[in-house]
């Protein structure tokens, strides 16, 4: 009677211990850098625009759930890293009077939320650290799916959103002649995700 009763309470335990596991399981998710992209947009002497990406970043994305409304996502870019496609201009932007990346070698990102707002789209909120200045952003994403792949699964995400570079104090700028500024303030920046599935 007694080993019996032994049985079921340490049935009863494993199950419960299980349960509990495979609720509280969480799943991580490494950017696939070959395959993803962080760029920018901003304009330039007013009447056009200038695109510049950043070669190197990695990121993170934690989370239990299947829709991943509970993720917790980690970023950072290397802002040595810029790239305009114009040499000059790259060495500038890593001056002491733009990103300073001598002192600020780094940009991060620390998701507080991950709202699913129906279909594919979700906001996402969190804060961005770029030189000693850390603001809460909103960005505006849309997934793109997960599939099973011949390497292990995969999903994939888009994310936008636009910042003032002054709010970071990246604030060099001259006027033209015409008026307005060589470098615009507000900066759209989109970044493309393709994520793998870390194998525990």
């Amino acid at each position: 009677m007694r080993k019996n009763l032994l049985k079921r309470t340490m049935a009863l335990a494993l199950s419960t211990f299980l349960s509990v596991t495979f609720v509280n399981a969480q799943t991580t998710w490494k950017v696939d850098r070959s395959h993803s992209v962080v760029k920018f947009v901003v304009t330039h002497n007013v009447v056009s625009e200038v695109e510049g990406t950043f070669k190197v970043f990695d990121g993170t994305i934690k989370t239990a759930k299947e829709d991943f409304t509970d993720a917790q996502i980690d970023f950072t870019i290397s802002v040595e890293s810029i790239n305009t496609n114009n040499e000059g201009r790259d060495r500038h932007l890593k001056a002491d009077d733009m990103f300073d990346v001598a002192k600020f070698p780094n940009a991060t990102f620390k998701s507080t939320s991950f709202k699913h707002l129906g279909g594919n789209k979700y906001e996402l909120k969190g804060n961005l650290t770029i030189k000693d200045v850390t603001k809460p952003v909103t960005w505006e994403v849309t997934y793109g799916g997960s599939i099973q792949g011949a390497r292990g699964k995969k999903a994939g995400f888009k994310a936008k959103t636009t910042i003032d570079r002054f709010d970071y104090n990246i604030k060099w700028n001259r006027v033209i002649e015409a008026g307005g500024l060589v470098v615009g303030k507000e900066v759209e920046v989109e970044v493309k995700l393709e994520l793998d599935e870390v194998k525990q």
